[in-house]
């Protein structure tokens, strides 16, 4: 594996390779095992968009693998100030080993990989988000023993999260529903591609999504860019939430995930976030260790 640019690219067995990675070095991190897999290597991290979770996971695990990572945001790269990106990717793929970039244009991570001689991870475009969705999976896997058969539904806007859970989900054997309202689906050709694959349903109705689901995940209402359309989004996706309606659809047992960060009241209840932290927070954790493993899959010489 030479990139992670979005799941699409990637083949079922290479996603479980990735999960079964990141399963290893949790475990050896859990029992202070060194695994410098990485050592000398160094890691650029271009942020055109803020993070919590993505920054301080990258960095903690390079830092695990033995090697260093060097926070690049945009106000103090030239690619802020109009270089074009191929000149970027050919200048930094001199000095470094590996480029994360977390930015709004899937055209940008893939122009880095064309033009770049390095390895390039997404950790996030307005079309997609393949590291959280790789976490979302080891989580899933966690708790349920599979992925095969389990039901997992999406409720919200069809985004970046829903385009990748759809492929991830498909792609390990996951029957996946959408609950979002009309004009506000995932990518069209995301779901043609998943009713062609798989088990794939969209609807608005959310009692008809989560029927029978295993697995019920949300995000915000407005991602990051659209806060001038934040009003207008509660209006529209008023009642698309996960709380008592979603849950009482679910089977039993049903797991509850939340990429973060979590507006409670909108797209989750407090009830059901706090009935559920455990898993949302195990979630969390395993951005850490699903990105270290496809750092290394995709870094170590």
């Amino acid at each position: 594996m030479k990139h992670l640019l979005k799941l699409q690219d990637l083949s079922t067995e290479e996603i479980i390779n990735i999960l079964n990675l990141a399963d290893q070095l949790k475990y050896e991190k859990k029992h202070g095992i060194t695994h410098h897999h990485l050592k000398g290597q160094s890691l650029g991290m271009i942020f055109q968009k803020s993070s919590t979770r993505t920054r301080v996971s990258f960095e903690v695990g390079m830092y695990d693998l033995g090697g260093q990572a060097l926070f690049l945001s945009s106000r103090d790269l030239q690619i802020g100030r109009g270089e074009p990106v191929q000149d970027t990717a050919r200048v930094l793929s001199r000095y470094l080993d590996g480029i994360m970039i977390r930015t709004f244009e899937q055209k940008e991570v893939e122009m880095l990989a064309e033009y770049g001689s390095i390895p390039i991870i997404n950790g996030l475009t307005d079309y997609c988000h393949p590291c959280q969705v790789l976490a979302d999976l080891l989580t899933i896997r966690e708790h349920k023993g599979l992925l095969k058969g389990n039901k997992l539904c999406f409720i919200g806007d069809g985004n970046n999260m829903a385009n990748s859970l759809i492929v991830g989900g498909i792609k390990t054997g996951m029957p996946v529903s959408i609950a979002c309202p009309k004009g506000f689906e995932p990518d069209a050709e995301i779901m043609k591609w998943a009713s062609e694959n798989g088990d794939f349903t969209c609807t608005d109705n959310i009692e008809e999504a989560a029927a029978g689901a295993d697995v019920l995940y949300t995000d915000v209402w407005a991602s990051m860019g659209q806060e001038d359309e934040a009003a207008a989004r509660r209006k529209a996706f008023a009642g698309y939430q996960v709380g008592d309606r979603a849950l009482a659809a679910a089977n039993p047992g049903c797991m509850v995930l939340h990429c973060l960060p979590a507006h409670r009241g909108e797209e989750i209840t407090d009830e059901a976030f706090e009935a559920h932290a455990d898993e949302i927070f195990d979630e969390a954790e395993n951005r850490l260790h699903a990105q270290k493993a496809v750092m290394v899959l995709c870094m170590k010489k």
